[in-house]
């Protein structure tokens, strides 16, 4: 039999050569796009916090190579900055971690890692003791924009997604479908909120360079998020790209 194999296939293949058929297909993905329009669009930032983006934070040993080459923390500001802009409104999903989650009995590796290592703790719900520039803290750069008085931030996302906070609905009641997504890190949170999103009705636009990832032995985070990106959201911006549609959005 296996040497019959290879002459049968050659003869199919004639076959479908003489009848003009393609013997094999490479299936692309077809191209998708997001129109920002007003009234009904939001930039989402998910964990714009000092433990992910500052040097100073306790994970920048694994994401600062992505955060830098991707000059994340430079884009996100000028998304920010172009949403304050044109009226866009903000709302920022942040991770904090209290004493009493200490108590889970079961935990994923990151988990498992970030509480291992302190990260996003702070000391109580109700309780900012040591939370100004602590690692649970937002980027200095970014909070002129989150503390303005208009930006929504939600109650604190545990894992990876928004399922248990608040974000959708603060969306839904603000009449929000669309969403232009970025922030940290690439393969959980960003893309945890965008499967959840696109779950949900909503439509996601990730802005790739607003977001950065772990690189560990097993493997990078930033570049498996690239595919899942490719794969699942409505459309794939640069930061150039989504500051220029919000600039168009506006009639500009």
């Amino acid at each position: 039999m296996k040497l019959l194999i290879k002459p049968i296939v050659k003869r199919v293949l004639g076959i479908m050569l003489l009848l003009g058929a393609t013997p094999f297909v490479t299936a692309g993905l077809p191209e998708t796009s997001m129109t920002i329009t007003p009234g009904n669009t939001a930039l989402v930032i998910t964990d714009p916090q000092n433990d992910f983006l500052s040097p100073k934070g306790v994970t920048w040993g694994v994401v600062g190579k992505s955060v830098t080459d991707n000059d994340t923390v430079n884009n996100i500001e000028k998304l920010l900055k172009a949403a304050k802009k044109h009226g866009i409104p903000v709302f920022i999903s942040p991770h904090y971690y209290f004493p009493t989650d200490k108590g889970w009995q079961f935990e994923g590796a990151l988990e498992k890692l970030m509480h291992n290592i302190g990260m996003f703790d702070r000391k109580g719900q109700l309780d900012l003791t040591g939370f100004e520039n602590s690692g649970a803290d937002f980027l200095p750069l970014y909070k002129p924009y989150i503390n303005d008085g208009k930006t929504v931030i939600s109650s604190p996302h545990k894992v990876y997604g928004p399922e248990n906070n608040d974000l959708l609905l603060q969306l839904r009641k603000r009449g929000i479908d669309k969403v232009i997504l970025a922030g940290m890190s690439a393969n959980l949170c960003v893309e945890s909120h965008m499967r959840e999103m696109i779950e949900r009705g909503f439509e996601v636009a990730v802005v790739k360079d607003a977001t950065a990832g772990a690189k560990v032995p097993e493997g990078d985070g930033y570049a498996a998020a690239l595919v899942n990106f490719r794969y699942i959201a409505n459309d794939v911006f640069d930061t150039e790209e989504a500051v220029k549609a919000m600039h168009q959005s506006a009639g500009n």
